[in-house]
């Protein structure tokens, strides 16, 4: 019977980054919770009758305070699935086996969502296009294609990597690879400071220059500390 034993040194690795391609189950349960030792076998043996179609990630509330107050455990037993680093679907509490399946099942993707995703893991551009004809508004193959267009000398390539941006909901991750599609050159200019200090008078007024000193901001990147002087210097000049 196959499951993962998590830690909060391996979550990341074992939960976070392996949902990018398949369903995790994540159990939590203690040494001292009954319920925990009724539900635990069931949805082992569930999940293992999936042969490998969905993971299951065990972890121990106690020994592990980090992944509880992450999913703000309250009582258990706890199980969460997840996908794409995100929850999708939860339940507390012990469960009968036939509701524990038909829950596990529901997690497994179709045959066009298991083929999206093992486009979208081979990366290339051909394969992250074909992942879009099957899904068009699929965020990750979106986010993926525009990550290689805005690295292209094309200008017009670039652009096409902002185009497909507009169509998701805007992250960090999008703001960055936007910038570095507008840029010319996507490394941070060794006279940034100088190209901030110019555009400040203008960004109240002209939309461009707030644009390109906002991209200016995005690949200087939150580590370095002229970010924030420069983010404040922005709010102060624009209200």
């Amino acid at each position: 019977m196959a499951y993962i034993d998590v830690t909060d040194a391996t979550f990341q690795t074992d939960v976070i980054d392996r949902s990018a391609t398949v369903p995790v189950v994540v159990d939590l349960w203690a040494e001292w919770c009954g319920p925990c030792k009724t539900l635990g076998p069931i949805i082992e043996k569930v999940i293992d009758e999936t042969n490998g179609k969905v993971v299951l990630a065990k972890v121990d509330v106690d020994a592990n305070p980090q992944i509880s107050q992450a999913f703000q455990v309250q009582s258990i037993p706890a199980v969460y699935a997840l996908s794409d680093g995100k929850v999708v679907e939860g339940f507390v509490g012990a469960q009968p086996e036939a509701q524990v399946k038909a829950w596990v099942e529901s997690l497994i993707p179709s045959a066009e969502e298991s083929a999206v995703t093992q486009l979208i893991a081979a990366g290339d551009e051909a394969s992250l296009r074909q992942a879009m004809e099957l899904e068009p508004d699929n965020a990750a193959a979106i986010t993926a294609l525009a990550a290689l267009l805005a690295a292209s000398d094309d200008g017009q390539v670039r652009m096409e990597a902002i185009d497909l941006l507009a169509k998701i909901p805007e992250t960090d991750e999008t703001r960055l690879i936007a910038a570095q599609a507008r840029a010319a050159n996507p490394d941070v200019p060794a006279d940034v400071e100088t190209k901030l200090q110019s555009l400040l008078p203008q960004v109240k007024a002209d939309e461009d220059a707030k644009q390109e000193f906002l991209d200016l901001l995005e690949l200087m990147g939150p580590t370095d500390p002229r970010t924030a002087e420069y983010r404040k210097k922005l709010t102060a000049q624009l209200f």
